[in-house]
């Protein structure tokens, strides 16, 4: 047998021990050279690395919301989706077109072109895991170290399609991440829909407007998230704003309930007074015309944010109250919002919360001169 003397003798006698095999098949990608596999999440952990001259900086609410989109895999067993991750190899390592594998050496290293968030989300999971199976173990918690045992397993064995550019460099590559990131690669709705792994909001959104008739007095596109046909009066992405607005009184951006988890009695509950929010819209204001400004979108979120103050005045969603205080809609002179060029001039969230403390101080102010008690129906009249 050969002596060996260092760490390369051991790597060239020894190569199916000491280098990391990457199978897949050699193609040829918008004339680079380019290797296609599926790999399970342990052995992409061992060969990506992160170049921050080629990627931008983490956004932590993008790697939350991939966390816990995985952990319905984990906590749940739902199937869920990921779009492949591209990596670079920048000339590392050595393809046997024989074994069809790509052989790095255990330094080398492949760098994220796209997926970094994807990638962050997964490794903290790992973390988190082999931190509470560390503590579940000083607490001779077996149970529960088997529970997070399996989870690990199942967080190692994940399947994910990788591609990998063999020989471009970083210039290429920040060429490259910017051309991915420009294209809507986004999980669309359509696919969405078709894997049954939407959020709630988003789901009670479509199923508000296929189930409901009364939503088709509203033209809304539904095949776009922000911009919409010329026919329409609201997108996708509004109902979705509006239902925020409504059950929790925030903007989209902070919703607190928008998981993938939930039951269908919440959802149908929730649909339920969703339906009568947009009943009373129709039933108080103005025909939903583009010219309309209480029909605009800005006004609509404000009054979503202002009403979900009266209907969940008791905690509870109250449908009563929200009756109640919907009948000031008619007395508002919508065109006393904004003075001038505000509309147009300002920022987007300045020009929703100037339409909701308009709406929210008219309501104060006149309230109970407008709207009082019919004792002999029971119902409420202006």
């Amino acid at each position: 047998m050969d002596k060996i003397e260092s760490l390369s003798d051991l790597i060239s006698h020894h190569k199916s021990a000491s280098f990391v095999e990457v199978p897949g098949a050699l193609a040829r990608t918008f004339g680079q050279t380019t290797l296609s596999m599926t790999l399970p999440m342990s052995k992409l952990f061992s060969i990506y690395e992160i170049d921050l001259e080629v990627q931008r900086q983490l956004i932590p609410q993008n790697v939350s919301k991939l966390m816990d989109y995985i952990m319905l895999y984990l906590d749940h067993g739902q199937s869920i989706y990921f779009p492949g991750i591209i990596l670079s190899a920048r000339g590392a390592g050595h393809y046997d077109e024989a074994a069809q594998a790509l052989y790095l050496q255990p330094m080398e290293k492949c760098y994220v072109v796209d997926g970094q968030h994807r990638l962050a989300a997964f490794r903290r999971i790992m973390e988190t895991l082999q931190s509470n199976m560390a503590r579940a173990k000083d607490r001779r918690e077996y149970e529960r170290m088997e529970e997070i045992t399996e989870k690990l397993r199942r967080l190692y064995d994940f399947p994910v399609s990788v591609m990998i550019y063999q020989d471009i460099n970083a210039k290429q590559e920040r060429q490259l991440f910017s051309d991915i990131n420009k294209l809507p690669r986004k999980i669309g709705g359509n696919l969405a829909v078709l894997r049954d792994q939407r959020r709630f909001y988003h789901v009670m959104a479509t199923r508000l407007v296929e189930e409901y008739p009364l939503m088709s007095q509203i033209p809304i596109d539904m095949y776009s998230e922000r911009g919409k046909g010329p026919e329409y009066l609201f997108t996708y992405h509004l109902v979705i704003e509006l239902l925020v607005g409504l059950f929790e009184g925030r903007l989209k951006s902070a919703a607190r309930h928008n998981g993938y988890h939930y039951t269908e009695a919440e959802l149908t509950t929730a649909m339920n007074h969703a339906a009568q929010y947009f009943e009373l819209l129709l039933k108080y204001l103005p025909k939903p015309e583009k010219a309309e400004l209480s029909w605009t979108e800005n006004v609509q979120i404000a009054l979503a944010l202002f009403l979900h103050e009266e209907a969940f005045k008791s905690s509870q969603f109250n449908k009563y109250t929200l009756d109640h205080a919907m009948q000031v809609l008619p007395h508002i002179r919508w065109q006393d919002i904004y003075k001038d060029d505000e509309k147009d001039r300002l920022p987007r969230r300045s020009r929703i919360m100037k339409a909701f403390n308009f709406i929210r101080d008219f309501y104060n102010e006149n309230h109970l001169l407008l709207i009082k008690d019919k004792e002999d129906t029971g119902t409420w009249m202006a």
